[in-house]
């Protein structure tokens, strides 16, 4: 079985995405009226994932893929909680539609209803709705609400740990992804997405949240960020920073995934991380669209540089199935 474990509803129908024009409309001028979710037909969403992911997942030979709201339309930068908890309700909600239409094929994973600066109440909340009313097996976890101004505490300070403690007791994980950036320094698809990745990694080597913690777990996309790439100054950091090695004091914990798109970056990351720690996943029609013209193949067919990596038969079962079973294992409870 391949199971991807990064795929976003990024084509959801125009109307999802006018609910959410008309709540921010409000914003700018209370005097505007609620608005109300959209009336979106099982049709129209049948039609939106059928002729999109669910059709590059079956000709990629893929089965089965973890499916969450589009990262960069969860918005936390707007600051109004309110408005927050209703578009994060109003994605899940559309989320758990599109696993019930394609329930041998699609698993949910929620957006949370974070706002900057804002305690995770909210967020509680919304995760036990989605994990124990709606059947989703994770959420996503923006480090950085403010989009690209990193105003909220580190990942490992104490204000985040009435959420971790949740995570625990559900026995879920977080993929760590941050949303749109307001920052004009930093692309979103390009450079914010990269650096929160690097960053939050970073934090995790700072601190000593795993010892609290034990059986927290983080994916971290888009392979890691840049930590594969300079694990050597991780590891130096660690020890400078009179932290246990790596493989102890982070890697029981943090997972990376395989939205890598060339095959260097892919050897690379087999070469440098464990084949345990390795989620298979491509985030297809997300960050990086359309075919590279060196290889005439889909940057995101990212199964096809997974293939060409040199693996036994056992470690490609881990990376494609067994490993994702292990991080969501709400998803192995599903399967079973």
């Amino acid at each position: 079985m391949i199971i991807d474990c990064h795929g976003h509803y990024t084509t959801a129908p125009d109307a999802h995405t006018a609910f959410r024009d008309a709540q921010l409309a409000r914003l700018a001028d209370p005097s505007l009226p609620e608005p109300e979710p959209a009336e979106i037909s099982d049709d129209e969403i049948v039609e939106s994932i059928e002729t999109n992911q669910l059709k590059l997942l079956r000709e990629r030979g893929g089965d089965m893929m973890v499916f969450s709201p589009r990262a960069a339309g969860m918005g936390h930068h707007i600051a109004d909680p309110a408005a927050s908890r209703a578009w994060a309700r109003a994605c899940n909600d559309l989320i758990h539609r599109a696993v019930r239409q394609f329930p041998k094929h699609l698993i949910g994973v929620c957006q949370l209803p974070q706002s900057p600066n804002a305690p995770v109440n909210s967020s509680i909340e919304e995760l036990e709705r989605c994990v124990n009313d709606l059947g989703f097996v994770g959420c996503n976890l923006n480090p950085d609400p403010s989009g690209g101004y990193w105003t909220s505490q580190p990942l490992t300070d104490e204000s985040w740990y009435p959420l971790y403690e949740k995570m625990v007791e559900l026995d879920v994980p977080a993929m760590i992804h941050v949303s749109a950036s307001c920052n004009p320094n930093f692309h979103a698809l390009g450079a914010h997405y990269i650096n929160a990745d690097t960053t939050a990694f970073m934090q995790l080597i700072q601190g000593d949240l795993f010892s609290e913690f034990p059986t927290l777990r983080f994916v971290i996309p888009h392979g890691g960020g840049a930590v594969p790439y300079h694990w050597g100054r991780y590891r130096g950091l660690a020890d400078r920073l009179n932290r246990p090695p790596l493989d102890e004091h982070v890697m029981r914990n943090v997972f990376f995934d395989t939205c890598v798109y060339h095959q260097a970056g892919i050897d690379l990351l087999f070469r440098v991380i464990d084949v345990d720690n390795i989620l298979f996943a491509s985030e297809m029609l997300g960050a990086v669209r359309g075919i590279d013209p060196e290889t005439g193949f889909h940057w995101d067919d990212t199964k096809r540089y997974v293939d060409r990596v040199d693996l036994s038969d056992e470690n490609k079962k881990k990376v494609f199935e067994l490993n994702v079973r292990r991080v969501y294992p709400r998803l192995d409870a599903q399967l079973k």
